[in-house]
């Protein structure tokens, strides 16, 4: 991918779909990005209609009995913050509505689209966390914009540009460990001095193939850029650098509570994250027992 191919992913949300097409054709099949799966074409169409019929997209969904299940598990969990029980894929609907369940099944066919994904299943433990803890965050902080359900679906998707890289090229487990011990250079600058690319703009080529919101495609590209974090100078939509924050702090609980999925994102970002989401020390410290038994549940 050439510089001016990662450089149009950086609109992508500002009216920059289109921007991008160029990239994802000349590239989803040489990166080995998951096609998106049908099911969230069928949904998009019924979304488009002037009036969509809820009853055949549970239908659709119906069908697949794994991701049925997936759905209804995935919107009674605390993480997406329905104040209702859910017992079917209507209840579901009902609820979410059809936009929030087209992120939801996204989210659930995540880990389905990749074949032999038992190879990576620390990664896929360690998301599921950091996802389950994001959208529990969400609703703790409470800021407009802010949604349970899209900071889960982020939180899921935010690092899918890894699993592609380590499928992809021989060397990417070393760059990888040496991403993950650099407390000073951003995570992407030490992908970019080994690989042609970097994870944070696979994972957005696949956002946005996959019809992931806007904001959430373009925090998915930028999550870690300290800059793209200051209210004053970055570029980003609010509900992106806020979806950064949630993510990163949920990230950090699973450090300081499990001693799991180390890096050094902290360090170079937390200070950033937290004025974010109207948090201190003393606030995040005040989370720790209400994640712990996220975490719990999650496991």
């Amino acid at each position: 991918m050439d510089a001016n191919e990662k450089d149009a992913l950086i609109d992508v949300g500002s009216g920059g779909r289109a921007a991008v097409e160029t990239a994802l054709e000349k590239n989803l099949r040489a990166i080995d990005i998951p096609p998106r799966p049908l099911i969230i074409d069928r949904i998009r169409s019924e979304m488009l209609q002037d009036e969509p019929c809820f009853r055949r997209v549970g239908q659709l969904i119906n069908a697949d009995v794994g991701l049925a299940a997936g759905l209804i598990r995935t919107a009674s969990s605390p993480s997406f913050g329905l104040r209702a029980r859910v017992r079917s894929v209507a209840d579901a609907l009902m609820l979410l509505g059809l936009d929030v369940t087209s992120r939801a099944v996204a989210a659930i066919s995540l880990r389905r689209a990749f074949p032999n994904s038992g190879h990576y299943v620390r990664f896929w433990d360690a998301s599921a966390r950091i996802a389950a803890l994001s959208g529990w965050l969400a609703q703790e902080v409470g800021l407009p914009g802010l949604h349970a359900a899209d900071a889960y679906t982020f939180g899921l998707f935010r690092d899918c540009g890894i699993v592609i890289l380590l499928r992809r090229l021989p060397g990417y487990q070393q760059t990888l460990a040496r991403a993950n011990l650099d407390a000073k250079r951003s995570f992407t600058a030490v992908e970019q001095a080994d690989c042609p690319t970097d994870h944070a703009v696979i994972g957005a080529l696949m956002a946005v193939d996959w019809w992931l919101p806007d904001d959430m495609c373009q925090a998915i590209r930028h999550h870690h850029e300290r800059s793209a974090l200051a209210p004053a100078a970055s570029e980003l939509p609010r509900v992106s650098r806020l979806l950064i924050a949630v993510s990163q702090t949920a990230e950090h609980l699973l450090q300081e509570l499990r001693g799991a999925s180390r890096t050094q994102e902290w360090v170079k970002l937390g200070d950033a994250c937290l004025p974010l989401l109207g948090l201190d020390e003393d606030g995040l410290r005040s989370l720790h027992a209400g994640a712990t038994a996220i975490i719990d549940a999650a496991e």
